[in-house]
């Protein structure tokens, strides 16, 4: 149901997208009542043409009868940039792996409380107006990032970084203390599985780059035997 109105365009989006009508129904109703628009999708080809719509959120269902939640996700990542929460029965570690990696930003099993979902998603809509007030973040050993411009200080320095030596830094940086392994961040970089060996090398040209600027305590850690985080 698509609720859109010119008094409401202010109004946060919420595009949900879940076969089981009745979950969809429950939770549309739950949006509105909430003061949300809302727009449904019962499958992937539907989910896919309502991104034109640009929400502001999405609930995602990994179960779809044309395809499933993760690869929806991955095909619209590069369309839109807000948060995808994605809805599912699966309570499996390596399910909640794979949907960081094709590009969610949160995880909810069912059952679940709809007032805690509403939660989350006021949680994750909120972190995306800070990014947008503060384009410019600033961490430990003088790091700027500029994530509108794609740049990267230290101390006020340019810092020459390669377009996926950028995007690695700025996928750990929004995400201070999670740490990713290097499959999760070849999946989210390249946009696709491959070998993600390469990201060791990508890693050490960061490290190298921030050094050569001056950085003596660069943030980006190793975590071993697991992958790298970016300390807060």
């Amino acid at each position: 149901m698509d609720t859109t109105s010119p008094a409401s365009t202010q109004t946060p989006l919420v595009l949900i997208v879940d076969d089981e009508h009745d979950v969809a129904d429950m939770l549309n109703t739950y949006f509105e009542l909430e003061g949300y628009r809302t727009f449904v999708a019962h499958d992937a080809a539907s989910a896919v043409s309502a991104v034109r719509k640009a929400p502001d959120v999405i609930l995602l269902d990994v179960n779809l009868p044309d395809s499933d939640g993760f690869s929806v996700c991955r095909q619209i990542r590069d369309l839109v940039a807000c948060p995808i929460i994605f809805l599912t029965a699966r309570v499996e570690d390596a399910d909640a792996i794979a949907g960081f990696a094709a590009g969610g930003d949160d995880y909810v099993t069912k059952p679940f409380s709809l007032d805690v979902l509403g939660a989350r998603v006021r949680a994750q809509l909120a972190r995306d107006r800070r990014s947008l007030d503060r384009a410019t973040v600033r961490f430990a050993g003088g790091i700027a990032i500029d994530f509108a411009r794609r740049e990267v200080s230290v101390n006020d320095q340019p810092v020459a970084l390669a377009r996926k030596d950028f995007d690695i830094v700025a996928l750990l940086a929004k995400r201070p203390g999670q740490v990713f392994d290097r499959d999760m961040i070849y999946e989210r970089v390249w946009g696709e599985p491959g070998d993600s060996s390469v990201v060791t090398e990508h890693i050490r040209r960061i490290r190298r780059a921030l050094s050569d600027a001056g950085c003596d305590q660069a943030p980006l850690s190793t975590v071993w035997g697991v992958g790298y985080t970016w300390r807060a």
